[in-house]
């Protein structure tokens, strides 16, 4: 019961991440907030991670271009676009589109990996990129030929692709390295990654003035959608599977829409229900209807 409860905590806590970021994008540069966010979490898990990462530095250290394109794509791309993104799309569009990476990771595995893809997924795949195409455009599909989109959503749509790119090359992660020690790496990689940028965003070495709540949103998205979500994901997989605990990602864009709605008094389109209805059509047909037929199988053979 608690392994359910912490996967439900997990897609909320990541969801306030995105309508946090967008409360306070008018008064934090993103690539400031990113590196905030960031340096904030590595120095807490500082004190815990550094004896391990200094134990397990010889897989470190022969893995390394790996785990830098893993830390790259993760940490360093993924949130940083996602908080450029915020500054001109809105968090509703943020969190619904967030649901298309299982389907983006089937078809990215598709493309590189020749992993099988049926009729149903592939229709499903095609539901749910219109699903996106719907949002981003507003339903106005027309904008599409004449390329008026919105720049936030384009960097949405970036940190989606980064994120189904990490995913689908996470397998090849040496098993030897604890995960722990993955995160703490990843976070110090991203760190050094997003530091110059932010340096450049900000000028030079200046230290910001930050208004209170800007300081609010650091250290919530540091503890809540960085180190609690990552710990509540992994005891989850650890007790249900990843099969079970994937499913709790669709969840995200439902907590993300109703933050967005209470928080931030964003108000809800009839294209963001017709988006929501193709991209649920299109995850189900490739994704969700295999995850639990998959289940239900090894539930039978635990019972035989």
């Amino acid at each position: 019961m608690i392994a359910y409860l912490l996967l439900i905590l997990t897609p909320l806590f990541w969801a306030g991440n995105h309508v946090a970021a967008k409360g306070v994008a008018d008064i934090a540069d993103p690539l400031l907030m990113a590196f905030l966010r960031w340096g904030l979490a590595f120095l807490i898990l500082l004190p815990i991670w550094l004896p391990k990462a200094i134990r397990q530095w010889p897989i470190i250290k022969a893995h390394f271009p790996l785990l830098f394109w893993l830390s790259l794509t993760s940490v360093g791309c993924f949130n940083t676009f996602i908080y450029l993104g915020v500054e001109t799309t809105t968090a509703t569009n943020t969190t619904l589109m967030h649901a298309i990476i299982p389907v983006l990771i089937l078809l990215l595995n598709r493309l590189f990996f020749k992993e099988s893809v049926g009729g149903l997924q592939w229709l499903g795949i095609a539901a749910s990129l219109m699903g996106v195409l719907v949002l981003i455009t507003q339903g106005e599909l027309q904008r599409i030929a004449s390329l008026h989109l919105n720049p936030g959503d384009v960097w949405i749509l970036a940190a989606i692709v980064t994120w189904a790119l990490y995913s689908i090359t996470l397998k090849f992660k040496p098993k030897e390295l604890e995960p722990f020690t993955f995160f703490g790496l990843s976070v110090l990689i991203g760190l050094l990654v997003i530091f110059p940028f932010a340096l450049f965003e900000q000028g030079g070495f200046v230290v910001p003035t930050l208004e209170t709540p800007v300081w609010a949103v650091v250290v919530y998205i540091a503890i809540f959608p960085s180190i609690l979500s990552y710990s509540f994901w992994n005891r989850g997989v650890a007790q249900l599977g990843a099969s079970t605990a994937g499913l709790f990602i669709y969840l995200i864009p439902v907590f993300g829409t109703l933050l967005s709605i209470l928080v931030l008094n964003e108000t809800m389109h009839s294209f963001h229900l017709i988006g929501i209805a193709l991209i649920v059509l299109g995850i189900w047909l490739a994704v969700v209807r295999r995850v639990i037929a998959g289940i239900r199988q090894n539930r039978t053979k635990t019972v035989n």
